[in-house]
């Protein structure tokens, strides 16, 4: 029966249609000083090729460059504020690409205020809508001029709680070219509530209410890594409800998402600290869509918090 089963997911992972050789354009965009460079040489770093401050009139004479060419398959432009007309010409020029059936999507890049003030004064560059003004008042004219923009987004990813390593390893895990080996790449983390949400989740599950390993003395000091918390949580009997109906879900939503042409999903499962039920949760859940056929990427994001 088992044998029979598996067959079947590899038969349904079959049905997905293969779009690994489909030209792609990721436009990154956002506010000055949250990363938008690091995202760029990062995604250079694994195969992507990439141009910076792009004229946005350019960018569909660029896309008509795509197809037959490989070094191009995978690109990604930055585009921003530093062109006087971004803000009147981007949306059109978007909303024309996606007409014309190209494969492009819209990362919004963002941090919260006190962080890009600290970011400027660390680099001492000056704001580029506040050159002799203090920097938190280009930071709030920036945010809201791009205010449109940011709606128009296909991802929304605040940098504020992220080193430039830690953005590096993000992009590597979610955009490596060189790592593509299906229709959708499925991204599972595991996230603790009292360190924020994530913004960059597509989907989000909330494990708090399950009995929690935290207060159980002999496991406090572990994670949802480890065989005994793994032990104590299956035998709860919420655990394999939530399990199985989450599971039914994710085999009904993924096949949608990946008709509705998204390579990127991330699913996010919290708790309160992300230590214990989050990830065990998230471990059980990316072996079940392992299973499936689809590639998967696993993040504890706060594991080391706690």
């Amino acid at each position: 029966m088992k044998q029979r089963r598996r067959a079947d997911r590899r038969a349904e992972a079959r049905l997905a249609p293969d779009r690994r050789a489909e030209p792609r354009i990721l436009i990154i965009t956002g506010l000055s000083g949250s990363g938008k460079t690091h995202v760029a040489r990062a995604l250079e770093d694994i195969g992507w090729f990439c141009v910076d401050n792009l004229p946005t009139a350019l960018i569909p004479r660029f896309a008509d460059l795509l197809h037959g060419s490989e070094e191009l398959r995978r690109s990604a432009l930055v585009v921003d504020m530093r062109e006087r007309d971004f803000l009147k010409q981007f949306p059109r020029v978007f909303r024309e690409l996606k007409r014309k059936g190209i494969s492009v999507s819209l990362m919004f890049l963002e941090s919260e205020e006190k962080v890009l003030q600290r970011r400027f004064s660390e680099t001492r560059r000056p704001h580029p809508l506040a050159i002799n003004q203090p920097a938190i008042e280009g930071i709030r004219e920036e945010k809201e001029a791009l205010r449109p923009i940011r709606k128009m987004a296909d991802r929304i990813l605040d940098t504020s709680g992220y080193t430039v390593h830690q953005l590096r390893d993000y992009i590597r895990e979610n955009h490596d070219v060189r790592a593509e080996a299906g229709p959708l790449v499925l991204s599972v983390m595991s996230f603790g509530y009292k360190y924020g949400v994530p913004s960059e989740a597509d989907l989000m599950f909330d494990a708090r209410f399950l009995p929690n390993p935290n207060f159980v003395p002999s496991l406090k000091a572990l994670s949802g890594n480890n065989a005994p918390v793994i032990r104590y949580m299956n035998r709860q009997e919420e655990t394999p409800r939530f399990l199985k109906k989450l599971d039914d879900f994710l085999v009904y939503v993924v096949p949608q998402y990946i008709k509705e042409g998204k390579s990127y999903l991330t699913i996010g499962i919290g708790c309160t600290g992300g230590r214990h039920r989050s990830v065990m949760i998230t471990n059980a859940i990316s072996e079940r869509l392992q299973e499936r056929g689809y590639t998967v990427k696993v993040r504890h994001r706060d594991l080391k918090q706690s």
